[in-house]
């Protein structure tokens, strides 16, 4: 109850240990389902799973039952013309990055599209070319067809041109990816991406963006670099533009310049104004239309040297077949390409439905991009996610649903199939400073470094591991690395968590590290401690090691000296040397008595002491006869706080119950409070409890069991003066009777002193 005009609260209870409380408490019986009940329930189907499974396989079907044609229809049709316009851009220029001839980017910004639109489940991402999955493609594009030498041997090559070859390297390995993601979507395992962490990603991302801007100097300095893959790549491209940086095209570099100076202040006017502006301004279209025309009004190409998109065909390519040794040389590569492309667009999709209140579901979300892409690929497009930009454009536009993606996917098809070849005179130096001012974003996620070192370190290491393995050994093996050093991480917090000692906060019934608060209270004899994390066959060891730091005894050490001492005294009683008096033991013997090392059965001191051959039991806090030492344990009760233990296997099972047993042996009471219930039934099925180890030492909370103890050794506040006592306002009910105080008087007020 709460006491009037007070923020206080007042229980009357018994002390509950796990046993007396199961006893008052009768539990709801759930029944287990085993997996032939799984399998059952999933094979099952019914009219509803069946219209529910439509429903999710169609997510179109949903959203576009409550289309408000009215309100939305006008913002869907501004977003998808002002969003098709920068898709238009970006597919060409993305498409450098993979290495193959620009009007591609096109088909991959038209192919996936049409089908997200009825599969996605997110209403607001607009799907197509990724740089990073693009710089990916690019890499096992050139290992299997270099600018310099033979490509690969890979039969279905033969008679292709180069860049023929090209395209239909980057359609296979699309065309793998996207069965993978099927494959993973229908075995519903979407939550694989929640492995790779707001951190990892941002590493990541950072490392492809350095990675991108690399790939793009060629392009800004109108030189001819080849492509290279594989580790240190970025370092062999780096000395060959520096090798060649004399021959830059001024023509290239000016150009350049001019368009990333223009388009980055806007893009910053955009950002500023974006409450004030209607539509964000369309800047890389504008200076890609302005320089389209001056390049071809004066000749670009021809006066300067400079390198342009050239011939764009009209229309689309028949589909095509993917090439099976293909799959085998690029499977490696494929399966990063598939994580990380879903990975990006389900984070940023994950973020608009948040925003607009709807939800996604990943498993579909896997099922949309992979057929996608596997449609598309057959079309000749590249692998699709969404590029953060293009998704902020169609957002922020006023995009309501996919309807605007669709009608993004209808400009690109205008492009591709009428006004493509206004677009032959743009200059591919005008693609890449596009290309680097859009990376902004990722290349400033550098900044979180000094806020990741500050706040959580071992983060840090994720971040700046995952990057730097990227950069010097590619994206595959970089995010390969990364996993690792993040799994690496998440294992080591685990195998190595901080315990603590606790101690009570005066006057209440809270428990808190002893360390960080001055007004506490510990009993003598008593010891809390606390593991939070769970305890398994990596951390036991760990688990025990800080426990004998915090107890400050090895109770195994302890356990044996008591035996070999033991011994001695039998051996003294026997020769007479010995003496059982009414005061104690009497030595009787004249000499320095020496302790032997009895090599008879050494495993018989881990047995638990036995007196019942002696005329007394021995004080072994006491002097001890005869100069027998034995390290005093002034621990009488411990407590184990299992709060934050959420699982033990059985190798700890075993370590656990050995080390509790030690304990036992040397007199320590053990308690065991806030513990899963789950565990507890792991613990009766594993025949953890014995003679020793009893099922009474579980209670319900830590202060339950300090109540306990407090009971059962009532010296321990005897022996303390009154100004030393701690008042806590915690009642404690004693079953068949009113309330009692400490001193065993019954008082009305629900208070109990210790």
């Amino acid at each position: 109850m709460m006491r009037p005009g007070a923020k206080q609260y007042v229980v009357a209870r018994p002390i509950y240990s796990e046993e007396s409380f199961s006893e008052e408490h009768e539990k709801v019986y759930r029944p287990r389902k085993t997996i032939l009940n799984h399998l059952e329930q999933f094979f099952t189907c019914d009219a509803r799973r069946a219209k529910n499974a439509a429903l999710s396989l169609l997510p179109i079907i949903g959203w576009m039952k409550i289309y408000r044609v009215k309100e939305w229809l006008l913002s869907d049709i501004v977003s998808g013309v002002s969003t098709g316009l920068v898709a238009v851009l970006q597919g060409l220029a993305y498409c450098l990055l993979a290495s193959l001839p620009p009007w591609y980017g096109l088909f991959s910004a038209f192919f996936p599209v049409i089908i997200y639109f009825f599969l996605g489940t997110s209403r607001h991402i607009s799907v197509g070319p990724f740089p990073v999955l693009c710089l990916m493609i690019g890499s096992v594009v050139t290992r299997l067809v270099p600018d310099e030498g033979p490509p690969l041997n890979i039969t279905g090559f033969e008679g292709l041109t180069r860049d023929e070859q090209r395209v239909l390297v980057a359609s296979s390995v699309t065309f793998l990816a996207g069965l993978m993601q099927l494959a993973m979507g229908v075995l519903q395992v979407g939550f694989v991406v929640m492995y790779l962490s707001d951190t990892l990603v941002s590493g990541f991302t950072t490392a492809a963006a350095i990675h991108i801007l690399v790939s793009q100097l060629k392009f800004v300095l109108g030189l001819q670099v080849p492509g290279i893959s594989g580790p240190l790549s970025i370092i062999y491209t780096l000395e060959i533009i520096f090798n060649k940086i004399t021959s830059t095209n001024v023509c290239d570099v000016v150009i350049s310049l001019v368009i990333m100076v223009v388009v980055f202040v806007v893009k910053e006017i955009n950002d500023r104004f974006k409450s004030k502006l209607p539509v964000p301004i369309p800047i890389e279209v504008i200076m890609t239309v302005i320089a389209c025309g001056l390049s071809y009004g004066f000749d670009f190409k021809t006066k300067y040297g400079i390198d342009v998109v050239g011939y764009i065909p009209k229309g689309y390519e028949p589909p095509m077949a993917p090439n099976l040794h293909i799959f085998q040389e690029s499977a490696v590569e494929a399966f990063p390409m598939a994580i990380v492309g879903f990975a990006v667009a389900f984070s940023v999709a994950k973020v608009y439905s948040v925003k607009h209140d709807y939800t996604i579901d990943g498993n579909q979300e896997l099922i949309a991009f992979g057929v996608s892409n596997i449609f598309g690929a057959s079309f000749k497009s590249f692998a699709a996610s969404t590029a953060l930009s293009r998704s902020a454009v169609q957002e922020s536009t006023g995009g309501k649903t996919q309807v605007a993606g669709l009608l993004s996917a209808l400009i690109v098809m205008i492009v591709t199939l009428a006004i493509g070849f206004l677009l032959d005179p743009l200059p591919k130096s005008v693609l890449g400073a596009v290309v680097i001012v859009n990376l902004k974003g990722m290349l400033m996620q550098v900044r979180e470094i000094p806020y990741l070192w500050r706040r959580d370190k071992p983060d840090c290491v994720v971040w700046i591991g995952t990057c730097v393995a990227a950069i010097l050994l590619g994206l595959d093996l970089g995010l390969a690395v990364g996993l690792g050093v993040e799994l690496l991480s998440v294992v080591l917090r685990v195998q190595f968590p901080r315990c603590s000692v606790l101690a009570n906060i005066k006057e209440t019934d809270i428990y808190k590290d002893r360390k960080d608060y001055i007004d506490i209270y510990e009993p003598e004899g008593v010891k809390i401690f606390r593991i939070p994390s769970p305890i398994f066959f990596a951390n036991i060891e760990f688990f025990r090691n800080k426990l004998v730091e915090a107890v400050g005894f090895n109770p195994l050490r302890v356990l044996r000296k008591r035996n070999k001492a033991l011994r001695v005294i039998r051996k003294l009683l026997k020769k007479g040397d010995l003496q059982w008096t009414s005061t104690g033991f009497l030595n009787t013997s004249c000499g320095p008595i020496k302790e032997s090392e009895d090599e008879s059965s050494m495993e018989e001191l881990d047995l638990p002491t036995d007196f019942k051959d002696l005329p007394a039991r021995i004080n072994w806090n006491a002097d001890l006869p005869a100069n027998i030492y034995v390290p005093r344990v002034d621990l009488h009760s411990l407590i184990l706080d299992f709060a934050g233990v959420s699982f033990l296997d059985i190798s700890a099972l075993k370590g656990l119950k050995n080390l509790l047993k030690e304990l036992i042996r040397v007199e320590v009471d053990i308690y065991i409070v806030a513990c899963d219930v789950y565990i507890l039934e792991k613990l009766h099925e594993c025949c953890f409890f014995d003679d020793e180890v009893q099922p009474t030492m579980f209670f319900l909370t830590l202060h339950d069991a300090m109540l306990h103890i407090l009971t059962k050794h009532p010296e321990m506040t005897q022996m303390k003066s009154d100004y030393e006592k701690i008042t806590t306002t915690v009642t404690v009910h004693y079953p068949g009777g009113s309330l009692w105080s400490r001193d065993g008087n019954p008082t009305s007020h629900p208070e109990t002193r210790f």
